[in-house]
């Protein structure tokens, strides 16, 4: 990520309170500001159509669309995108630029496939059982696959680190998207929820194609190593589990939720629960930040000293590498603990403003009761992921995928537990499972700390390691020996 630590070390250099604002608002423009277009272009779409004038079956059926839109392009992604990151990073430190079209044709096909397996039993469902339109299923269906797309190009422009034009990309879409359901709804007569979803569906596509063109215009050749791809698979497998139950583990509680006697059915297909899905992106928004201060100080610091004791390891002398070692767990450290401080003081903020505002504007009763548990919970949940990254940083791919698993699993038994509770309760079960993950990553990387030495200097084998029948142990025949002396 060392692709914007530049820009922001010149940025919070000056260190004045303008800067650092400054150094904030560049960060959020490039990491977390498409989110906050497409839901800008939603909200404003709704507003300009008169949607809150509609029938209340018909809002639902569009807002469960669209969040299953989300929830699942987003699930169908995740198994692919760690491995593919960690692919793309070694052809590029190799400087095999030729390998990188063909990594994005066999991920896409992959995550095409998975996307497809997942998305037409549900449409078929909603339309038979559901009796839901077929332009309607179709459309959302298109929205969903477009999506799929959007994320996954994604990938490869974050790696590349135009983190400026992926932002770019996002509100040419999302302006299109409410120029054309303005012109479908006034102009064509189109009804105003069928005209939001088509729109989005161009919105999807034309920024999926803007980031196509563009991973096109870096990359023009193609080696045509399909297979090595693959083979990342089968080396890489925790990374495809890792990233998979991390994002299953931020959607567990919500489906818990969807079974209790409080849940909402829309068309006997769609299943959630309002408030408390309501509440949930409250408080992830409460905590969006501690992405864009993980980054920053990541880039800014860390980096370097992570550089610096790889360097010392290739050719420093013992007492160079021990020293770099002591300097980049300080420096870890002092991350962990920046990051809580900085982000605690950003939620209590943001909460104690929701707390205050929110209710003004028709968002309170039983969503302001679940909320302040979750936003606990994502409190804690982004530091934990901070520590899965640093897991990463030194390869520690089983520490990073039992994280994941308690993560999930607490969070399971957690949200389970806690539906038999009070609504103020509610997301305790989130917040326990988020603490045993942040507990179980921090035990792995000071056990990391303490094994550091043996970890990166015996891994290594004398004999090139394979598959077949194992070599006789017998090195030499005594009598043979005696007969030639």
């Amino acid at each position: 990520m060392a692709g914007i630590g530049v820009k922001l070390n010149r940025i919070y250099g000056k260190n004045t309170i303008a800067t650092n604002l400054v150094g904030f608002g560049y960060s959020s423009m490039i990491t977390v500001a498409p989110m906050f277009v497409v839901i800008g272009a939603v909200v404003l779409m709704q507003y300009l159509l008169g949607v809150f004038k509609l029938g209340y079956a018909e809002r639902e059926l569009y807002a469960c669309t669209v969040l299953y839109i989300f929830i699942f392009g987003l699930l169908t992604a995740s198994p692919f995108n760690a491995v593919l990151s960690k692919y793309m990073s070694d052809i590029i430190y190799e400087e095999k630029y030729e390998d990188i079209m063909p990594c994005y044709y066999t991920g896409l096909l992959m995550n095409t496939i998975l996307s497809v397996l997942v998305g037409i039993p549900f449409c078929i469902h909603e339309y038979l059982v559901g009796d839901v339109q077929l332009r309607f299923v179709f459309a959302g269906y298109c929205g969903y696959m477009a999506l799929v797309f959007v994320f996954y190009s994604m990938l490869y422009l974050s790696i590349c680190k135009v983190y400026k034009k992926i932002s770019l990309f996002f509100t040419i879409g999302m302006l299109i998207t409410v120029l054309l359901s303005v012109i479908l709804v006034y102009s064509y007569d189109v009804d105003a929820i069928y005209a939001m979803l088509v729109s989005l569906d161009v919105g999807f596509l034309i920024t999926g194609s803007l980031e196509y063109a563009l991973i096109r215009s870096y990359f023009r050749e193609n080696s045509g190593r399909y297979k090595a791809v693959l083979q990342y698979f089968k080396k890489y497998w925790q990374l495809v589990l890792t990233n998979f139950i991390y994002t299953l583990g931020l959607y567990m509680h919500n489906f818990v939720f969807w079974t209790t006697d409080m849940h909402l059915i829309v068309v006997k297909s769609f299943v959630c629960m309002t408030s408390y899905d309501m509440a949930t992106c409250l408080a992830m928004f409460t905590n969006i930040s501690a992405s864009v201060i993980f980054i920053s100080r990541v880039e800014m610091h860390f980096h370097e000293r992570y550089k610096k004791y790889s360097e010392a390891v290739i050719g420093g002398r013992g007492m160079d590498i021990e020293n770099a070692k002591k300097r980049m767990f300080e420096q870890l450290s002092d991350e962990l603990m920046s990051l809580v401080r900085i982000q605690f003081i950003v939620t209590v903020v943001v909460f104690f403003v929701c707390m205050i505002i929110l209710p003004m504007f028709g968002f309170g009763g039983i969503v302001m009761q679940i909320y302040p548990c979750l936003a606990a919970g994502y409190f804690v949940l982004f530091t934990m992921y901070a520590e899965i990254i640093f897991l990463y940083y030194f390869d520690d791919l089983n520490g990073a995928l039992f994280t994941a698993i308690s993560f999930a699993l607490a969070t399971l038994v957690g949200a389970y537990l806690s539906t038999s509770l009070q609504p103020i309760w509610f997301g305790i079960g989130f917040f326990a499972g988020s603490v045993v993950g942040w507990a179980f990553a921090y035990i792995r990387l000071r056990y990391i700390e303490k094994n550091l030495d043996r970890h990166i200097f015996c891994r290594g084998h004398i004999l090139k390691m394979g598959e077949g029948i194992r070599p006789d142990n017998k090195v030499y025949d005594a009598s043979v020996k005696e007969k030639v002396m």
